[in-house]
């Protein structure tokens, strides 16, 4: 069963983690994916590949007609810039009409503890997980008002929930992502269009690799099914409320964190 068949998905920050991982899933739902990373490298590259694979296999056709090997395509883009994120969300729409799913997924970390935090540490944060968040979904608002429907789908953080020491900048960014998706739930959901968030907890993914055994081993002390989740189990979590499985789902905080975060 293709949960999400014919519609048009945007996805940013889409070329490693749990990005890639909620691409490859609704891509293996029959989704047209258009997908943004700040360059256009091999990353980028080996995923349109790997889409164009899913979809082929999963037969898609975009609402616009076009064949299946068309309804993948990569986008080099700043998705802390508002001029940047405009222009994505024109080229999508001039590609395949129209636009159903938005996942603000583009995110980074730039850890230290307050005292030692610079501006730009706390600036880049911020823009890059919080301001992204706010530049596409100003873009895409008036697609969907337009065709009085969609879903947004927001990747906070249960470090946006709970605080975390030495992550005063990612905190703060991802504890305003939940602000604001209540905000957009409540001000779209007339025209039926729904904003959740997702709140990953310790996600195995290129991220969290840098990490020492011991601070690993810590972390999965803390968890009470005692692993790291996968990405997979991220985008199962999007893949939902994507679709409309999610139909009465709207300004939720969904945690994915192995019960981390009670």
């Amino acid at each position: 069963m293709q949960l999400l068949e014919g519609k048009v998905a945007v996805i940013t920050g889409a070329s490693r983690g749990i990005g890639r991982a909620i691409a490859k899933k609704f891509a293996e739902h029959g989704a047209v994916i258009a997908f943004s990373d700040l360059i256009d490298d091999d990353n980028m590259q080996s995923l349109v590949q790997e889409l164009t694979s899913k979809v082929t296999m999963a037969g898609s056709v975009g609402t616009n007609g076009r064949s299946s090997l068309q309804t993948v395509k990569g986008y080099a883009s700043n998705a802390a810039s508002l001029s940047a994120a405009e222009k994505l969300v024109n080229d999508v729409l001039n590609e395949f009409n129209n636009i159903d799913i938005l996942v603000n997924n583009a995110g980074i970390t730039r850890d230290n503890l307050l005292l030692r935090m610079t501006e730009e540490q706390w600036d880049t944060v911020i823009n890059v997980n919080l301001k992204s968040v706010f530049n596409l979904t100003k873009a895409v608002q008036r697609p969907m008002l337009r065709q009085r429907s969609g879903s947004i789908i927001n990747i906070s953080s249960i470090v946006g929930i709970g605080g975390n020491a030495g992550q005063a900048n990612y905190a703060a960014s991802k504890a305003g992502i939940i602000g604001f998706t209540k905000s957009v739930a409540k001000e779209l959901g007339t025209r039926n269009i729904r904003c959740n968030a997702i709140a990953p907890g310790f996600i195995i993914t290129e991220m969290t690799q840098h990490l020492s055994e011991e601070m690993k081993n810590l972390w999965t002390e803390r968890i009470p099914l005692k692993r790291g989740g996968l990405p997979e189990e991220v985008a199962n979590v999007a893949l939902f409320l994507a679709s409309d499985m999610a139909s009465y789902v709207s300004g939720q905080v969904i945690n994915v964190c192995g019960g981390l975060q009670t």
